[in-house]
């Protein structure tokens, strides 16, 4: 799955202007919770993730003071990929504050991804797969009780464009949902219908390339496919797509926000969720709409706060989230975690999406932000629909209240450099970075 669809399917992204033929669940009348009551769950300490329902306050950032970045021009708009928005040499990477566990964090993740970074075309113009085979290779019996030291040594740190970078967060939701609807349970969770069609609109004109739709047909018409509105008011109703049932559409909302998930039944057990299709509709931060209107206070410019707006305000609310026209289609996961773009594990607190067209995935960043909590080294290994451009990274917190409170409020800013193979920018065409181990 994607674990990203917006990024946030940023949180971020909302105060900003990311199979047909299933057999329906039957009704099951055997249990009727009040529609606010929070499912039985199995004790808090053996699994750490938020409780169905629970909303907790964004967490207060940590103020911290970035690094300047290196002097240099910003990318020009439009610019394709990171080669396009110039390269310069960036800080010795053993100059850079960063923790023994972070690295070690880093390094576990940076394992992860490598046989993806070995065999994937990088989009951003700057490495081939051959390119990282060294650092791959060493990272297989490098000690993570001295990953600093291995970062160090097989990576160059380099700035794109002015360096200037934006983080978000986000999280793996846990909802309440139940595999069969019941009362309290009785928003439908789709799979994706099989009258979608996706059309390349490069076979039709050179100028299109690269450019899809998505659509149905009806008569003899291709016409855009419906909208979330339609779907809530019964579009999709009698063809057997229902895969689980929420118990929030609130909750829902956000949760088709972020990708992927948890339904947590009444009876405890959990299923995992994630992105299987969009309907192809405009997607709508929700968030700047309704700051625009003046219906957030002070303070709650946040999921949480436009979560308890929504919910105070049920009829308006269901308006508001209509405006967000995009719908997002979902499948049962099968695991223990959530993966990202590279379709390997995602970890909280050192996974990133990222545009790939600026930093490869795989790749790490280091991020030196205005929040300290942002601050590290991150991995490349997942991306985002509303994550685009130079410099942008969407931190990913994992599951349960601390990552639900933390991705809900997280918008910093600061700088970033990326950390490419040693003697990747001297192969580009520019200097080798001063005091660089070359290999």
């Amino acid at each position: 799955m994607y674990m990203r669809i917006w990024g946030g399917v940023a949180l971020a992204a909302l105060l900003s202007a990311c199979s047909g033929g299933v057999v329906p669940h039957g009704v099951d009348t055997s249990y009727t919770p009040p529609a606010r009551e929070v499912p039985r769950t199995v004790p808090r300490e053996t699994r750490n993730v938020a409780e169905p329902h629970s909303n907790p306050a964004a967490r207060q950032p940590i103020p911290a003071t970035p690094l300047p970045a290196l002097p240099a021009a910003a990318a020009p708009a439009g610019t394709a990929n990171s080669k396009a928005a110039g390269l310069i040499p960036g800080p010795d990477f053993d100059t850079l504050p960063l923790s023994d566990d972070a690295a070690a964090r880093a390094l576990v993740a940076f394992r992860l991804s490598c046989p993806s970074l070995v065999r994937r075309t990088d989009t951003s113009g700057l490495t081939q797969g051959a390119d990282w085979q060294p650092a791959c290779d060493a990272a297989k019996t490098w000690s993570t009780s001295d990953a600093h030291a291995f970062f160090g040594r097989w990576f160059e740190t380099v700035q794109v464009a002015d360096g200037k970078a934006q983080a978000t967060g986000y999280y793996e939701p846990e909802i309440a949902g139940s595999r069969h609807k019941r009362s309290g349970y009785e928003v439908p969770v789709y799979a994706k219908p099989d009258d979608i069609i996706e059309v390349d609109l490069g076979q039709f004109s050179t100028d299109l390339k690269g450019k899809k739709i998505r659509g149905r047909v009806a008569g003899k018409m291709f016409v855009p496919y419906f909208d979330r509105k339609d779907i809530d008011q019964g579009a999709l109703n009698g063809r057997g797509l229902e895969i689980a049932y929420a118990a929030d559409p609130v909750e829902l909302f956000f949760l088709q926000i972020q990708g992927s998930g948890r339904l947590r039944g009444p009876d405890g057990q959990v299923m995992r969720i994630g992105f299987a299709g969009q309907n192809g509709r405009e997607y709508v931060g929700i968030g700047a709409l309704m700051r625009d209107r003046g219906l957030l206070q002070p303070g709650k410019a946040s999921m949480q706060g436009i979560m308890e707006y929504l919910r105070t305000h049920p009829e308006e609310g269901q308006a508001i989230m209509w405006e967000n026209k995009s719908y997002v289609f979902f499948q049962e996961l099968k695991g223990a975690g959530p993966n990202g773009s590279l379709g390997l594990p995602v970890t909280g607190q050192v996974s990133a999406a990222v545009d790939p067209k600026f930093i490869p995935l795989g790749a790490p960043v280091f991020l030196s932000m205005d929040r300290a909590e942002a601050n590290g080294l991150w991995i490349a290994q997942d991306t985002g629909g509303a994550i685009k451009g130079a410099n942008r990274v969407d931190t990913f917190w994992g599951a349960g209240d601390d990552a639900r409170a933390i991705a809900g409020g997280m918008n910093s800013r600061g700088t970033a450099w990326l950390l490419l193979p040693v003697g990747t920018l001297s192969k580009l065409g520019g200097a080798p970075i001063a005091g660089v181990r070359q290999r």
